[in-house]
């Protein structure tokens, strides 16, 4: 590969004063029009003209997003200018020359404010610097909100109305990622353009948006449905955690759970992880996904990739995970309601009893997707997938229901045959918000449930770990349908007898304390 050609940025004359370790750059400035207006901008940051210097302990006041805006379209012209004749040019070689011109632009902008009166502290530099690279790479004003890890979701509504929750459980209000709704919208677009690995488009005619933002989290965009723009953002603070961190680190499973879980999944059996919305059912279900051996292909089926399973965790690992995401579509609906070029889970899912391996995993079963998914299930081994659930027992419900909603052939008896039939286990994972009551915010397995097929008209289940005093799951029968399965790998169910015979002194192999404020049934 020809290395890319570009013309080096100039070096800074030795012999003038410097501002912030920086001298004034060698390529024009533009003088300012008044003495208080630095040379070609709109605005001007804080003033630092009070503070000792090396004293910015404090954090800086938010950028002024009209000189973000000046400073990167200087920055963008230069960087088209000196890459045009260039070849083979990367994505790395972009941005980090691009890093490379903003910092010569940027100490141009400080030297300016400096002569205009108004010094420029190096923290505010360097978060001009942050803002004008993640308009260029990133996610744009978003980026600040998506690299803050005490953030872990956020609700937007319109340019100015921004909901943080952060990882303790509060909520606060957070600056504007906008100074208009339209500003906001243009954002997006330009997000879902660069940003999306397959094409997403955000207009009138596709007024909804989901898609993965470059740190992994999950965005989801409602427009002209409502008075304003609506945007939701799902981070994955737990994205690379191993099931052994599930149990040891942030309490998800036990000992018991663990083991059961990894030869369940060794052995074949068809896992459906169910729960309400942010109870770690994806947590869950990606940590499964990496203790598939690595060298077994499997396939990913996603809306829009939230999983990352075919991202190897270290560059040395090998990876056959075949990642599949929908595609959107653009323009007029044709006589099947699609539109030219989509391909949706329902299309994908029978493409994917051909390319020769075992495993499919869904990352959520929501829509028209559960036919195929529960045809794959009955016919394959090893396949895992989510789907929201209030409570357990409600599951098979929530099957039939999304069954008979998207399968035009499909009835209720139909849908629970498939389902016994495929399903070979349950795993529901219970969140517990007592903050209300003074308590904490808990997420757990509570319940392992084993579908062991049809008698006469109902589906025969068997709960095989089950709610403790504290809701976690704890063992409460031996498997039936799955335990020669089991057995061939190694685990013997039998292991569990101790406890289920301990009664009401069952506490599993829990190792900490819940500390919850009540006892749930």
């Amino acid at each position: 590969m020809t290395a890319p050609r570009f013309i080096p940025i100039p070096p800074e004359p030795a012999a003038v004063p410097r501002v912030n370790g920086h001298t004034r750059a060698s390529y024009p400035v533009q003088q300012p029009s008044h003495p208080d207006q630095p040379p070609g901008y709109p605005a001007q940051p804080p003033a630092y003209a009070h503070q000792p210097p090396g004293a910015h302990a404090a954090p800086p006041a938010p950028v002024d997003y009209a000189v973000v805006r000046q400073l990167q379209g200087r920055v963008t012209e230069t960087l088209t200018r000196l890459l045009a004749d260039a070849a083979n040019v990367t994505p790395a070689h972009r941005r980090e020359t691009a890093s490379r011109i903003g910092r010569e632009v940027i100490a141009d902008y400080v030297v300016a404010m400096a002569h205009a009166g108004t010094p420029v502290s190096p923290a505010y530099e360097q978060a001009l610097l942050d803002a004008v690279v993640a308009g260029m790479f990133g996610a744009g004003r978003l980026q600040r909100l998506l690299d803050d890890p005490k953030i872990t979701n956020v609700h937007i509504i319109g340019c100015d109305q921004v909901l943080l929750h952060h990882a303790d459980g509060s909520r606060s209000r957070g600056e504007p990622v906008a100074d208009t709704d339209d500003e906001l919208i243009g954002m997006l677009q330009v997000l879902a353009m660069r940003v999306a690995a397959t094409e997403r488009q955000l207009s009138e005619s596709n007024p909804e948006l989901d898609m993965q933002l470059p740190d992994g989290s999950r965005m989801t965009v409602l427009y002209k449905v409502s008075p304003r723009p609506i945007v939701y953002i799902r981070k994955h603070s737990l994205f690379t955690a191993t099931l052994e961190e599930l149990r040891d680190r942030w309490g998800m499973i036990d000992l018991l759970l663990y083991r059961f879980l990894i030869k369940a999944l060794e052995s074949g059996a068809n896992i459906m992880i169910a729960g309400l919305a942010a109870s770690g059912k994806t947590t869950l279900l990606r940590a499964l996904g990496r203790t598939i051996p690595v060298g077994e292909p499997y396939i990913t089926l996603e809306e829009s990739r939230e999983l990352g399973l075919h991202e190897s965790l270290q560059p040395s690992d090998e990876n056959w995970v075949i990642s599949l995401e929908a595609l959107q579509g653009h323009g007029e609906y044709d006589n099947n309601g699609k539109r030219r070029g989509e391909k949706t889970l329902h299309d994908m899912m029978p493409i994917t009893q051909r390319l020769g391996v075992r495993r499919v995993i869904v990352g959520e079963t929501r829509g028209r997707e559960i036919v195929p998914m529960l045809r794959a299930m009955t016919v394959s081994r090893g396949a895992m997938c989510t789907i929201h659930a209030r409570q357990a027992r409600e599951v098979m419900d929530s099957i039939v229901q999304l069954a008979c909603s998207y399968g035009n052939d499909i009835g209720a008896d139909q849908a629970l045959r498939m389902a016994a039939q495929g399903i070979d286990l349950i795993v529901y994972t219970a969140v517990v918000d007592e903050r209300a009551i003074g308590g904490g915010e808990h997420r757990f397995v509570s319940h392992v449930i084993e579908v062991g097929g049809m008698r006469e008209d109902r589906v025969v289940t068997t709960t095989v770990f089950g709610p403790g005093p504290d809701g976690r799951a704890v063992p409460r029968h031996l498997p039936e349908r799955i335990r020669d399965d089991l057995m061939d790998v190694g685990y013997d169910p039998r292991e569990l007898v101790p406890y289920i015979e301990a009664g009401s002194h069952n506490r599993g192999a829990w190792t900490r304390e819940l500390h919850v404020k009540r006892v749930r049934q």
